[in-house]
């Protein structure tokens, strides 16, 4: 209607019931439509939404038909403003107790992916942009500062990734990538500089989450406590379950054969040849996995592959 010859002819000369309508589709049907459709319906998540779309709203509809109602959008930018300003405040307090984590880090038992997320949650409040930073800083501390360290071992460590062929997969995917760029990036710097650059930074990104993911998986066996069991597979996914959530363990070769469902999350390095676990463990209720990036998805059930499975 604003971006069409036709549309501007049914336009009336009085534009505000019109772009009033426009604004009530976009900025409180759409995202409680959207909402609801992802199951998210939160009293916090509709005023962001209703903000959002308020911000949306300023730059879709056409100034001259927008004039009249334009102070209405302000509302939008204040709340998104006051979440981005919210957000800043929480980084510079994560950076501020970044000292503290360290030394719960240091002191705790648990593998260091478990204990920074622990200690990050213990002293700053959860938020995804927290998540995806406490995510980049674990890929950069086991890409950099982690070959120091000898992987843990004893009675309570058990390895997913030695009887496979996970590390040299994951090496292997390097190595394309580092030719990949040697071949590209100088027939690109030719063709498009700003093209170029931005996929020297993607490989260079992808080189180090590569080699970052190998020394997690060294550095992080499955480790067994009196009350809970830690289950981690480089940086892509880890979980840690109590026993008591545990309804049954299934070790039955028919059964853990069987196609699993979606609720399944498995920790079973990749392999050449097509691998199937040693156990389920089938979960009282749904248990969050945090996967790539801190993102949190529940799971019922728990395929593990272990090189020691006895």
């Amino acid at each position: 209607m604003y971006y069409t010859s036709f549309g501007i002819q049914l336009i009336p000369k009085d534009t505000n019931m019109i772009v009033a309508g426009s604004m009530i589709d976009l900025a409180l049907i759409s995202p409680l439509l959207f909402l609801a459709w992802k199951g998210r319906l939160t009293w916090k998540n509709i005023i962001f939404g209703i903000a959002g779309g308020l911000v949306f709203v300023r730059f879709f509809i056409p100034m001259e038909y927008f004039a009249p109602l334009e102070g209405v959008t302000w509302v939008g930018f204040v709340v998104e403003g006051g979440l981005i300003f919210l957000e800043i405040a929480i980084l510079v307090s994560l950076f501020i107790q970044l000292s503290k984590i360290v030394q719960y880090v240091r002191k705790s038992s648990l593998p260091v992916l478990f204990s920074f997320s622990t200690a990050v949650n213990q002293q700053v409040k959860s938020i995804t942009i927290i998540q995806i930073i406490c995510s980049e800083m674990l890929m950069f501390y086991y890409a950099f500062a982690s070959w120091r360290k000898k992987p843990p071992k004893g009675k309570n460590w058990f390895t997913l990734h030695q009887k496979s062929s996970y590390l040299s997969m994951q090496i292997m995917l390097i190595h394309a990538i580092i030719l990949e760029t040697a071949a590209l990036h100088w027939w690109l710097h030719e063709k498009s500089f700003i093209l170029s650059i931005i996929l020297f930074v993607i490989n260079l990104y992808s080189v180090i989450f590569f080699v970052a993911d190998i020394q997690a998986v060294r550095h992080n066996p499955v480790f067994v406590t009196n009350d809970r069991l830690y289950l981690s597979l480089g940086l892509t996914k880890r979980m840690d379950i109590k026993w008591t959530d545990i309804d049954e363990v299934i070790v039955d070769p028919k059964r853990v054969r069987q196609k699993r469902s979606k609720n399944t999350i498995e920790f079973m390095a990749r392999d050449f040849e097509e691998t199937f676990p040693d156990v389920i463990l089938k979960l009282k209720h749904p248990v969050e996995a945090t996967l790539t990036l801190g993102i949190m998805k529940p799971y019922d059930q728990v395929a593990i592959r272990l090189d020691e499975p006895e």
